[in-house]
């Protein structure tokens, strides 16, 4: 069509018209899927996905990093209204019972995607990567249906919870995983003992970034009254410790969760910093779901072992993420509303997922071995993009009816 190719060439390398337009077509559909009693989110990817690159193709791929950096701005808040929820008061009441539910999905989501690819005949090692970046939660469709909906009580404090600390659990999982792949690739120089102790450095660090900006925004804070002023010197520092977490490749979700939890813990007149700064949050959401859209390839659809293994791989991560929370649930003595629908708000996968599976493809283990291993390691990507897709369609569905039969709203 003569007047989409005229679009494309006059207005497309703009980075404020593609954010423009992912406002407006996010817009009308999120409002399309919320008549349709889905979750807006859904439609701020579907909006992606028909602007983007498997669609009408409007956001020029120049304009890719700038999105992403908006992605980035936008995890930064996510984690540190997850982090607020993590008063040591809760902590305290859920603590015991919260660790072990996040160990047990994400050690019976790792085995059940393990298991299930060794017997359809994939290497070890990509069993042992595929397991435990399936292990992987994305906090962002979790933390946008829960303030949507104003959820508060029980449900949402483990859903907080649990998605908190699998970000950390599977780092771990996946160093661990990674130098024993790395080892039966026969590259012997990356060390299980070294990686793991990197990992435990990475999460370290990060938490003392964390912990030094909340102290900070928490001594301004008591200092501040004008509300305007209270924002800008958050946002600066949030974003400051951001860029650092980035920059020298340490965790910014972890960190700023951090801060979060530090400020709800030093004093719970901090939540006015909170409160000051959702007012943001909405249009930088329907930017981040439909970033995610706009980078979905939809040729994936076409090649029937990735659809079929994509399935498998859906299904055996679905049934590790919810049993592993059902089952120890009984000992556990959690409610039964919370037994039965917790697993599945922790379907959600995204950010977390394929970025540990773009580190396998940037690595030397991947650079320098064997073309048969690289294209299994590009098939493992493949098969994780296709999750990735599926699990974010489907998540905030799954989410949005555990959180729904959970609803405590805030008064």
């Amino acid at each position: 069509m003569a007047w989409l190719n005229i679009i494309k060439d006059s207005f497309s390398n703009h980075i404020i018209f593609s954010v423009g337009l992912l406002l407006i077509a996010g817009y009308f559909f999120g409002k399309l899927f919320e008549k349709l009693k889905l979750p807006t989110i859904t439609g701020y990817i579907v909006a992606g996905i028909i602007v983007g690159t498997s669609g009408l193709e409007l956001i020029h791929e120049e304009n890719f990093k700038s999105l992403n950096l908006i992605s980035e701005i936008t995890l930064s808040f996510i984690a540190v209204i997850i982090g607020s929820e993590f008063s040591f008061h809760k902590l305290k009441i859920y603590g015991n019972k919260i660790i072990v539910l996040t160990l047990s999905q994400m050690i019976l989501t790792f085995t059940f995607v393990f298991l299930g690819f060794l017997a359809f005949g994939f290497s070890i090692y990509i069993c042992l990567l595929v397991g435990a970046i399936s292990a992987a939660t994305a906090p962002a469709a979790t933390v946008v249906i829960v303030e949507k909906l104003r959820a508060r009580g029980k449900f949402v404090d483990y859903l907080y919870g649990i998605v908190a600390l699998d970000d950390a659990g599977t780092i771990i999982l996946f160093s661990l995983s990674f130098a024993l792949s790395a080892t039966l690739m026969g590259n012997s120089d990356i060390a299980l003992s070294e990686t793991v102790i990197h990992a435990l450095i990475e999460i370290g660090i990060s938490i003392l970034i964390g912990t030094v900006a909340g102290i900070i925004i928490h001594l301004i804070a008591k200092a501040k009254k004008n509300v305007n002023e209270l924002k800008i010197i958050s946002l600066g520092i949030i974003f400051l410790a951001t860029s650092i977490n980035l920059s020298l490749h340490f965790s910014p979700l972890i960190s700023n969760m951090t801060i979060g939890v530090v400020l709800i813990n030093l004093d719970i007149k901090n939540i006015r910093i909170f409160e000051s700064i959702k007012p943001m949050t909405s249009p930088l959401y329907a930017i981040f779901f439909a970033v995610a859209g706009i980078e979905l390839n939809l040729q994936l659809f076409l090649n029937w072992n990735i659809l079929l293994m994509g399935i498998i791989l859906i299904l055996l991560r679905g049934a590790g993420k919810y049993l592993g929370i059902f089952l120890p649930s009984f000992p556990l003595k959690v409610e039964s509303k919370i037994r039965n629908y917790l697993g599945l708000g922790l379907f959600p996968q995204a950010g977390v997922a394929i970025g540990l599976a773009v580190f396998v493809k940037g690595s030397e283990l991947f650079v320098n071995s064997s073309q048969a291993i690289q294209l299994e390691i590009n098939e493992m990507l493949n098969l994780l993009l296709f999750s990735v897709f599926i699990n974010e369609i489907i998540g905030p569905f799954l989410a949005k009816k555990a959180i729904m039969n959970n609803l405590n709203r805030r008064i």
